[in-house]
């Protein structure tokens, strides 16, 4: 009897967990070219071509076209995103109707990049390249990826570094060679 009622407790326990963690979505900075790309896309489209997926997806190629021959680092990555989920010509493959079934019954953003992500692993992983003014911002506060950024910006490397205190103490000793014009 007792044995029964802890297991009941730990079943509802873990139910109640997997439940709040399912809630969680994407955030934008978590997946930020997919959402301003879908954000951007879904504004320009009118209930008549919302509501057919066929439309959807010739609308979604006619918007790829503009994100391809262009110097702009961020139209090269929609560009990218544009190739994964099958908006070009030249792509690989396509899963266009991952894409316009969704929109179709008007999922949110987030959740749609989420599918999108899960599909093709590389989804989330494009980000737009971020401006760091080395003045003015707090090292601490940065993530990683945008301390190995800098670092690869420099063309210098982090060797042995591990935690992210090994990064900034590098950019640290570093700033004086690459900021002296401007300190």
């Amino acid at each position: 009897m007792h044995r029964s009622y802890e297991s009941k407790t730990v079943l509802l326990i873990s139910i109640i967990g997997i439940c709040v963690l399912g809630v969680q979505s994407l955030k934008k900075d978590d997946c930020e070219v997919c959402f301003t790309v879908m954000e951007k896309f879904t504004a320009e489209l009118s209930d008549d071509v919302k509501s057919d997926m066929n439309k959807i997806e010739t609308e979604f190629k006619k918007f790829c076209k503009t994100t391809t021959n262009s110097n702009n680092s961020a139209k090269l990555k929609e560009n990218k995103l544009c190739y994964y989920i099958g908006g070009l010509e030249e792509s690989a493959t396509s899963i266009l109707r991952d894409l316009s079934k969704p929109i179709s019954y008007s999922l949110p953003v987030d959740k749609l990049c989420e599918r999108l992500n899960q599909k093709i692993g590389g989804v989330c992983a494009l980000r737009y390249d971020k401006t760091i003014d080395l003045k003015t911002v707090d090292l601490k506060k940065l993530k990683v990826r945008d301390l190995r950024k800098i670092l690869s910006d420099w063309d210098e490397e982090c060797e042995g570094c591990i935690e992210k205190t090994d990064f900034i103490k590098r950019i640290e000793e570093l700033k004086p060679k690459y900021m002296k014009d401007e300190l």
